[in-house]
């Protein structure tokens, strides 16, 4: 996500209340932990059936909700209803089916074969919830990324408290109303509010906290659990690199940049966030981006895209008018596509940039926004090199034909997740994990990933007491048993 701190609190509306909603009550945070951490220590949480009771609500939640949480992303994102099915309501569903198909094999004991010298014992791995979890959830996709973590946490066995986004009101308010209907009350709890009751949640001293978002607010998620010692998972996002090598498929790859390039308004945090393009193709690419664009958008009512809130939309019309400045004083950078901005309605056309200063601050931050650059490159070295100097992104992509170009930048380029010939499809599959590294991350979920992170995997050992071999090394230790000692250690 974008590194651009969140609006603090009292700059916007941190609630539904400007649209007409009532802002919801300050929550009673102590109580509400104490509450959970209550139905846990029960034991409750950790039965297999209650388990997968939870994971089938909560695929019934959004599957028999989708018209409420359609018209929320509509409110919050201007979203349409079918990229709220797809992105929202049937990734989230799809994750709990199939966490509540898996979670016997999952939790099932992995015995491990021992060393000789732990002969006669077993040994296992035991999958332990870690106890009372913190899921914070992002505004871009609010529905997914607060609700989608909370599969691995109930798969896990947790108590959950979600904290959806203060910036996505009317998703919000609708996680608020449903979860406690759908959801076993006291062991999943949402709590609504701004950065200030993040900070209270945090402060409680939680067994485990999931937070989505940017670089700067994860430091701070960081800084504030390592008061506690607890254990954080950050889903970050930085400047994903899209490589397009001088053989790729320059149709379908203009397509496929263009279109995750717009969906959601270019919020997205494994959205392309510029183009190496082989200077041999970059002219052709760059046509058919646009044309793409255009195409995309044909049946739109408005030219823009929606921002999602002033001081957004303000940063990147701002990228736009110091790319302006720069055409201006002479540089070779140009607006190839789009370029619009409408602040009355926080809307931005889809914009294409062409060679902009890589020092700029189009090219320093994180766009998440509908303006793409391309950046002419000689060489696969090049493109590499360039994406290697910078920090370490969420996603990388490469659109190629050839085996050997995509097996090098497999093997080079190092971020949290890679996808070849298309774009952040790597989100919306169970069977892989997702996670950042370095500035974009640490930890990684969904599926048995998911399971994994919110479980402590316990070592087991168990040794019978008769026949009693270690009689053979007891002290006071004897010649015979440091040769025998020698020989099995």
């Amino acid at each position: 996500m974008t590194t651009e701190s969140p609006p603090k609190a009292g700059s916007e509306p941190a609630s539904g209340a400007a649209n007409g909603h009532a802002a919801p009550e300050a929550p009673d945070i102590p109580g509400t932990v104490a509450r959970l951490r209550r139905t846990f220590a029960t034991g409750r949480t950790r039965d297999i059936a209650w388990r997968k009771h939870q994971l089938l609500q909560l695929a019934r939640l959004v599957e028999e909700n989708e018209p409420a949480i359609a018209a929320a992303l509509a409110e919050d994102l201007d979203r349409n209803a079918v990229e709220a099915f797809i992105a929202d309501i049937a990734t989230t569903a799809g994750e709990a089916k199939y966490a509540a198909k898996k979670l016997r094999k999952w939790t099932r004991r992995k015995y491990l074969l021992l060393e000789a010298p732990q002969l006669p014992g077993r040994g296992w791995v035991e999958y332990e919830p870690y106890g009372t979890v913190l899921i914070i959830g992002a505004w871009n996709y609010p529905i997914y990324l607060t609700l989608g973590p909370a599969v691995g946490a109930l798969a896990a066995g947790n108590a959950v408290i979600l904290k959806p986004s203060e910036i996505a009101p009317a998703s919000s308010r609708v996680m608020a109303e449903l979860v406690p209907k759908y959801l076993d009350k006291d062991a999943v709890a949402v709590v609504e509010g701004d950065g200030a009751v993040t900070q209270e949640l945090i402060a409680q001293g939680l067994d485990r906290v999931l937070f989505t978002g940017g670089t700067e607010i994860g430091r701070k998620v960081y800084e504030g659990a390592a008061k506690h010692l607890t254990p954080v998972t950050l889903e970050l996002g930085g400047k994903s690199p899209v490589i397009v090598a001088a053989d790729a498929d320059v149709d379908v790859a203009a397509k496929r940049i263009a279109w995750i390039k717009i969906l959601n308004g270019g919020q997205t945090c494994v959205a392309p966030d510029y183009v190496l393009a082989d200077a041999s193709i970059r002219d052709e690419l760059v046509e058919k981006i646009g044309a793409s664009l255009t195409k995309f958008r044909a049946k739109e009512n408005q030219a823009g895209l929606r921002i999602v809130n002033q001081r957004q939309f303000d940063r990147l019309s701002g990228y736009l008018s110091e790319v302006e400045a720069e055409a201006k004083a002479g540089a070779k950078c140009k607006v190839a596509a789009g370029g619009k901005c409408d602040a009355s309605s926080l809307r931005i056309q889809p914009t294409v940039v062409v060679d902009p200063d890589p020092q700029g601050p189009l090219m320093q931050n994180e766009i998440f926004g509908p303006i793409l650059p391309v950046i002419t490159v000689g060489s696969l070295d090049e493109a590499i090199d360039f994406v290697n100097s910078r920090p370490k992104p969420l996603s990388a992509y490469v659109f190629t034909k050839s085996k050997d170009t995509r097996e090098r930048v497999i093997r080079e380029v190092s971020a949290g997740g890679m996808l070849v010939n298309h774009l952040a499809f790597q989100v919306s599959t169970a069977k892989l994990p997702f996670g950042g590294v370095g500035h974009s991350g640490m930890g990684a979920y969904h599926g048995k990933w998911g399971f994994d992170e919110f479980s402590h995997r316990k070592s087991v050992l168990t040794k019978p007491t008769r026949p009693d071999f270690s009689a053979m090394i007891y002290p006071p230790y004897t010649d015979r048993a440091f040769k025998l000692a020698r020989k099995l250690f």
